[in-house]
């Protein structure tokens, strides 16, 4: 029965929370570099055990900054070694869409800015310097408030946070407990355990599954199974990590390989049942279609409970079809 005027509510929602806030340089030229950027960083975060960094749960936000400089601004870096060998001058506005939480989003928001921004300076015009927000109904942006210059904002010493001042030796000893960080265990994957590009990228993009991949991959190693065959089992059949081991999941991986003896009189007898069946595809294949020789290996193989071997299949297809 209080009135409104007789007390104050207090938000202590995100109280005692620390903030990171991770700021660049103006090095960004399309909105793919920028999502390719923020990726990375929240790949490193999550490797650091610095933050789940879950845009779901509000613990990373993305807020672009966005101006366009006029070709005519370019100008060449005279200074020997450096690169790129032309920079920009710094447009004299800038553009912040705020609080954005999905890569997806933080794309869209900078295409739609690089196209408003486009057409206003066509038309000899300068964008207001303001912060914006995103509207994922449209893929738009719409402006929230005028954005100050740095001078304007006032800022001053935090008077109960002395300096900060750090030896080069703390730096490395931090620098040495810190893990294998994303970029350096891709290029391990790839140089000792010989796999792609594409699947080193994928086994590494969570910390828990490349650790997981990198103890079954010395035990598959022991049993002569190629650590390749490992990476297709994890990229392919995604198993549930957590509710197995690298021993078990090398067991199950090494038994999905194995193949059963299969008798000569019974596969010849399929294969003719299977090229009965399908006409279309011999006759492709005898016109030349010789990639169809593996949908027939396929239909061969259905018609076993089994795993058999494929290539003994396709010898035989290709025997009776020649």
């Amino acid at each position: 029965n209080q009135n409104d005027d007789d007390y104050s509510l207090i938000d202590f929602n995100r109280s005692g929370v620390p903030l990171v806030e991770i700021v660049t340089e103006p090095d960004f030229e399309n909105a793919q570099d920028v999502k390719e950027y923020l990726q990375r960083l929240q790949q490193i975060v999550r490797y650091l055990e610095v933050s789940d960094a879950d845009m779901e749960k509000g613990n990373m936000r993305l807020e672009p900054n966005i101006s366009l400089a006029r070709s005519e601004e370019l100008v060449v870096n005279s200074k020997p070694g450096h690169l790129p060998p032309a920079t920009r001058h710094l447009p004299p506005y800038k553009v912040e869409v705020k609080n954005i939480n999905s890569f997806s989003f933080v794309s869209k928001a900078i295409e739609f800015e690089i196209k408003r921004h486009t057409e206003l300076l066509d038309k000899g015009e300068t964008p207001a310097q303001e912060t914006r927000g995103f509207v994922e109904s449209s893929n738009s942006t719409v402006s929230q408030r005028s954005k100050e210059d740095a001078k304007d904002y006032r800022y001053f010493p935090e008077p109960d946070i002395p300096p900060l001042r750090f030896t080069e030796e703390y730096i490395a000893e931090i620098a040495c407990q810190l893990p294998e960080l994303p970029q350096t265990k891709i290029k391990r994957f790839i140089d000792t355990y010989a796999l792609s590009i594409y699947d080193a990228e994928i086994l590494v993009r969570d910390r828990a599954t490349a650790d997981f991949f990198d103890k079954a991959a010395d035990l598959a190693q022991e049993q002569g199974m190629k650590r390749k065959e490992l990476a297709n089992y994890i990229i392919n059949k995604k198993p549930d990590l957590s509710k197995t081991t690298p021993e078990e999941l090398v067991k199950t991986v090494a038994s999905s390989n194995q193949v059963a003896d299969v008798d000569e009189a019974k596969l010849s007898e399929t294969i003719d049942k299977v090229l009965v069946e399908q006409a279309k595809a011999v006759t492709d294949f005898k016109k030349g279609k010789e990639t169809v020789i593996m949908f027939l290996v396929g239909q061969v193989m259905r018609q076993f409970p089994e795993k058999i071997d494929a290539g003994k299949v396709k010898a035989s297809l290709l025997a009776k079809l020649k």
